[in-house]
């Protein structure tokens, strides 16, 4: 129940039979033609790509943003998880009640009322209202839906943490749901079955985050580690609930997923993007869950976000022996269509400090190319501008 960002080392590939040989030719013929029609590159092993080191860094860290009140922990980020912009700006932050233990899995349960898991900040920072007090054990996936409602995650699968009881007011463990709210915090919709972890249509085995398209359609990417049936899914519901359909299986082949860590639905064409954070690539498919791309250039990803001009940002980590810890923590942004690098945000925080937790765990850009980062690891919300 951590999340940590533990790069895994690549392994070569096995020589190929004749008969594998025709296969995988078949495969990237096939693949090839549902990426032209997509509009997206799908990956060229010989294509090089510039690592992060090598990359503009064209932004500028927003000192003192927001400005968190002082009655709220002493004015202190604890574990934040997931940031969005609303229709009008507003920042909207899903954190984990100023908690920091589990170290990188902490709990809201027993912070109180003091403590809500929901903030909402005005542009310029300033903290507007709260509220959500008592609906999550353990925050994990959030986004704003097209009609401005909100869509939250709790992969919460323990009766209880630290010796604290999961259940809620009516004796149910809380985790292993979807939950649609009202901008002012009332449950609209549920989606899976509270409590219960599962792989059919009306449950889930951990899900980590959740995305909705512009007409309503909502996708769950479901399958944190560890979990209760390994699961590694996307599953996709229509507006008002229903089951559609759900794609991908626990593999590394193209459309198999390995904890797909964050979903976003976005870009001039509408696709689904999805962190597959075991297997250290970017993941895309259309929305009936068609593979169109994989793409390992932007490092090993926890957060995934796509703006309308389709520029795309991960917040991932990066193998770097010269680094500290050995590793390169930091957003990389580049294009959503030919999936080539544009530039390298490093993570400021001194990773001899963070113990466990990820860089960037969520991820948002506005109209003007502004970055909002949200840190599970180094307990923060960040704000980027860019440099003119």
């Amino acid at each position: 129940m951590i999340e940590e960002n533990a790069s895994s080392p690549k392994t070569a590939l096995a020589p190929q039979p004749p008969l594998a040989h025709d296969a995988a030719r078949s495969f990237l013929a096939a693949l090839a033609v549902v990426s032209a029609l997509a509009g997206v590159a799908p990956a060229q092993e010989t294509t090089q790509y510039p690592g992060p080191s090598q990359l503009p860094n064209p932004y500028r860290l927003v000192e003192g943003w927001p400005a968190l009140p002082k009655s709220m922990n002493g004015g202190r980020w604890g574990e934040v998880i997931r940031v969005h912009l609303d229709a009008k700006g507003k920042v909207w932050v899903f954190h984990r009640c100023f908690n920091v233990v589990p170290a990188g899995s902490a709990t809201c349960l027993g912070q109180g009322p003091a403590n809500p898991p929901i903030l909402v900040f005005s542009p310029s920072g300033k903290l507007l209202k709260s509220f959500g007090v008592g609906l999550f054990a353990y925050p994990h996936g959030f986004t704003i839906g097209p009609d401005g409602n909100l869509w939250v995650t709790d992969v919460n699968d323990q009766e209880s943490i630290l010796g604290m009881s999961a259940r809620n007011a009516s004796g149910v463990v809380m985790g292993e749901e979807v939950l649609k709210l009202s901008p002012e915090g009332k449950v609209l919709m549920t989606l899976g079955t509270e409590g219960v972890a599962g792989t059919g249509p009306d449950a889930f085995d951990r899900p980590t985050s959740v995305a909705v398209a512009p007409n309503g359609d909502v996708f769950v990417s479901d399958g944190h580690t560890p979990n209760k049936f390994g699961t590694s899914r996307v599953v996709k519901f229509s507006k008002d609930g229903h089951f559609v359909k759900a794609w991908g299986r626990k593999g590394s082949a193209p459309g198999d997923l390995n904890e797909p860590h964050d979903i976003f639905v976005g870009g001039s064409r509408g696709l689904v993007y999805v962190a597959d954070r075991g297997n250290s690539r970017i993941q895309v498919f259309d929305q009936d869950g068609n593979f169109v791309a994989a793409w390992k250039q932007f490092g090993q990803p926890s957060s995934v976000f796509v703006g309308r001009d389709d520029t795309i940002y991960v917040g991932a980590s990066f193998r770097d022996p010269s680094a500290k810890k050995g590793e390169l923590r930091g957003i990389t942004v580049g294009n959503a269509i030919d999936g080539s690098l544009k530039a390298f945000i490093p993570d400021p925080a001194d990773l001899d400090n963070v113990i466990r937790g990820t860089s960037a765990s969520g991820i948002a850009a506005d109209s003007s190319g502004s970055v909002f980062a949200a840190d599970v690891g180094a307990h923060n919300l960040r704000k980027y501008v860019k440099v003119k």
